[in-house]
């Protein structure tokens, strides 16, 4: 599909979008007599942080008119749509803040979540800033909570969406490898430290994947969408450190939410 179409498609979608929130971040979604037949919940990954072209709304949520859930909407003609996932959403967030669009005739449901609340952003300030020894014990530290309070985060959200859409088809999407090892990066971590956080995100995309089986849902990997486009590559779809701009650091770009995260969600919705 062309980028323009999915554009032009996107801009009609949102006018008439009903549940794309205009409130606090932290306020819940009100529910609506109009159950939107696809929602997305989650995290700043879902949310399109990094993409640019951000929608009005809570500012602290930066959803973007680029991100992969509003281009399948506009491609798919999903007609009502909910789109309330957000920066820095864990498992805890999106369960008492996201959920109220949800309904007995919702058909799609798409999430990344666990990223947050496993600490990938402080384990990348430690890695960037402090070294390889504070690096590797980062994100061993990262691998335990994805083990101990993670599982059950997720276990509490996914009977919640379960209960509130019975009918729908739930997809819950990884996260790509943030490096390519061997790659075009002369400063910055060096490869035993980027090895160590690539395999955090295995191990974390393993947590959610078993956490999504278990609960009837379909989990979908990035990584081989994303490979050959990490951070390091000659055509990185993910955003490296930014001073400038830290919220969008280690986020995927434009071209990664669509060319990246949309066409895993099309294979699998």
């Amino acid at each position: 599909m062309r980028q323009s179409r999915i554009v032009a498609c996107s801009s009609s979608l949102l006018l008439a979008a009903a549940f794309v929130l205009a409130g606090p971040a932290t306020a819940q979604a009100a529910p609506s007599a109009v159950t939107p037949a696809y929602v997305a919940l989650g995290d700043s990954y879902s949310a399109g942080v990094g993409a640019g072209d951000y929608l009005p709304g809570p500012a602290g949520c930066k959803r973007s008119s680029r991100s992969y859930p509003v281009l399948w909407a506009a491609a798919h003609r999903a007609g009502t749509f909910a789109f309330t996932a957000c920066n820095g959403a864990r498992a805890s967030d999106v369960l008492a803040d996201q959920l109220g669009p949800l309904g007995p005739g919702t058909r799609l449901v798409s999430l990344t979540v666990g990223g947050s609340e496993s600490g990938f952003g402080a384990v990348m300030t430690i890695c960037a800033l402090g070294g390889a020894t504070p690096c590797l014990s980062a994100v061993e530290h990262a691998r335990t909570t994805m083990d101990s309070s993670l599982p059950q985060g997720l276990d509490r959200l996914y009977s919640a969406i379960r209960d509130r859409a019975p009918a729908a088809h739930v997809v819950v999407l990884g996260y790509p490898h943030l490096y390519q090892l061997g790659g075009t990066c002369r400063a910055g971590l060096r490869d035993s430290e980027r090895a160590a956080v690539n395999d955090a995100v295995d191990h974390l995309n393993g947590v959610i994947a078993k956490r999504a089986a278990d609960h009837g849902f379909t989990f979908a990997d990035v990584t081989t969408a994303f490979a050959g486009h990490e951070i390091c590559s000659r055509s990185p779809w993910l955003h490296s450190v930014d001073v400038l701009a830290v919220t969008e650091s280690y986020h995927p770009t434009a071209p990664g939410q669509q060319l990246g995260y949309l066409p895993v969600l099309d294979r699998v919705s």
